[in-house]
């Protein structure tokens, strides 16, 4: 089982950026996704979350990127995305995504997104 985390990079503040978390042998459809992120010296912290294709696909996001950052499934490509938008500095951060059932959680590898002022 792979989690591949993608999509970070450097941009500037009001800018926008998409992260994929693709899967590999899981069907990611069936799993919690979670975004996190973490910064120096700090506890990773939820980004936003989507339920599984089965429970509605209902979403949550922290409230400091509530309606600036979308998260969104495609089943068909296996993918959870999160779509970043109006970035500020203070999102510079390394963010992870996160898959979970009852019984198995799965991380994928972090990907630095630096937003600069």
């Amino acid at each position: 089982v792979q989690l591949q985390a993608s999509g970070g990079g450097l941009v500037q503040a009001g800018g926008s950026l998409r992260l994929s978390c693709a899967a590999s042998g899981i069907v990611l459809s069936a799993y919690v996704v979670t975004w996190y992120r973490q910064t120096p010296g700090e506890q990773r912290a939820l980004v936003a979350a989507v339920t599984s294709s089965t429970s509605s696909m209902s979403t949550n996001y922290a409230d400091s990127v509530n309606g600036r950052f979308t998260i969104s499934r495609d089943n068909a490509k296996n993918t959870v995305y999160l779509q970043m938008d109006s970035l500020k500095p203070e999102d510079t951060a390394v963010y992870y995504c996160h898959a979970h059932s009852l019984r198995e959680d799965y991380w994928g590898q972090g990907t630095l997104v630096t937003v600069s002022s």
